[in-house]
């Protein structure tokens, strides 16, 4: 490998730790709608299709890991923001205050069962120009 040969060359996937699997498995599949697209053999895990990006879910203390939830939430792309928030609070997600919105998009927080922070999110307009790396703020 040459210094110019990057060595991480892309996100598999994402891991969300759990308790419970098979209540975490409910949520995501049942409340969410994400697919089950694998189970990890006879272990307490699986992975979550979003579209773009798989989440695995695992239950931590199966994998001799302790279990901390994530405090900062996994963005998920809606198409209809104002659907999607009713559909999920028809089924019984419990959204943490009002819609935010940026000035491009809306975001709604949620956590999963165990307290894992998630969030809808639909963009509405482009975002603005920036700077790149390579030219001064």
């Amino acid at each position: 490998m040459t210094p110019q040969t990057p060595l991480i060359t892309g996100t598999d996937f994402i891991t969300v730790a759990t308790r419970d699997f098979e209540a975490a498995r409910e949520f995501y599949e049942g409340v969410l709608g994400l697919q089950l697209s694998k189970r990890w053999g006879d272990r307490p895990a699986g992975e979550f299709e979003t579209g773009n990006l798989t989440i695995a879910v695992m239950q931590s203390d199966a994998f001799g890991m302790e279990f901390q939830a994530n405090n900062h939430p996994i963005e998920l792309r809606v198409a209809d923001f104002d659907a999607a928030r009713s559909a999920l609070e028809e089924r019984g997600v419990a959204f943490r205050g009002e819609t935010l919105d940026s000035g491009v998009c809306n975001q709604a927080f949620f956590q999963d069962p165990d307290g894992n922070m998630l969030a809808i999110h639909h963009r509405y307009a482009p975002p603005a120009p920036s700077a790149t790396a390579s030219e001064p703020a």
